[in-house]
C-alpha cells in the first residue's frame, strides 16, 4: 500500500484549513499556493473531501472551503479513505476479496493483522495531532521528519515495543 500524492495533498490541505480561524472560508488559490499543490488537483481532492462530509464549499464572492468539524474530530484514516478508497494491503483484504486461497492462507492472516495496525494508527491520529507535531517540529531542530515519519511513529506507539519481532 502506498498513499498517493492525492492522499498526502488532502491531509496537507486539511491541515491548512485547520490552521485558520474556525469557520473561516479559505479560497482554493490560497491553499494551493501556501501548500504548493496544483490548484486543479487540489480542487478534485477537495471535491472528494466534500462528498465525504469533511469539508464544505461555498460559491460566489468570498467563497471557498471550510472544515465541517473541528480538526480533533477528523482522523487521518477518514481523510485517506475519502480520497484513496478503503485501505487494503492485499487483494484478499478488499471488501470483495479476489483470492482463491482466502480460506486457508497464512499470509492473508498476517497481512490482515498488519492492515488492522495501520488502520488503527490512522484512526487514532487526527488533523489536530498532525498540527501539534508540526508545531513541535518547527520549534525543535530541523530534521527530515515527514508526515510519513509521524505516521510511522504513531504506528510504533499503537503496535507496542514487542511488535517488531
Amino acid at each position: 500500500m502506498q498513499i498517493t500524492k492525492a492522499g498526502e495533498y488532502g491531509v496537507l490541505g486539511l491541515m491548512n484549513l485547520a490552521r485558520r480561524v474556525p469557520g473561516h472560508v479559505a479560497m482554493i488559490e490560497d491553499v494551493s499556493r501556501e501548500e504548493n499543490i496544483p490548484k486543479s488537483f487540489l480542487g478534485k481532492i477537495f471535491q472528494n473531501l466534500g462528498k465525504a462530509g469533511i469539508i464544505r464549499s461555498t460559491r460566489g464572492a468570498g467563497g471557498g472551503f471550510v472544515l465541517v468539524k473541528p480538526p480533533h474530530e477528523i482522523t487521518v484514516l477518514e481523510v485517506i479513505e475519502a480520497i484513496e478508497g478503503k485501505i487494503a494491503l492485499q487483494r484478499c483484504l478488499e471488501d470483495t476479496p479476489n483470492c482463491n486461497l482466502l480460506s486457508n492462507c497464512a499470509l492473508c492472516f498476517v497481512l490482515g493483522q498488519a492492515q488492522d495496525q495501520v488502520k488503527a494508527v490512522l484512526a487514532h491520529t487526527t488533523v489536530a495531532d498532525l498540527l501539534k507535531k508540526q508545531a513541535a517540529q518547527s520549534v525543535a531542530p530541523k530534521s527530515n521528519h515527514t508526515t510519513e515519519a509521524v505516521l510511522s511513529e504513531n504506528l510504533m506507539a499503537v503496535a507496542g515495543p514487542n511488535s517488531a519481532s
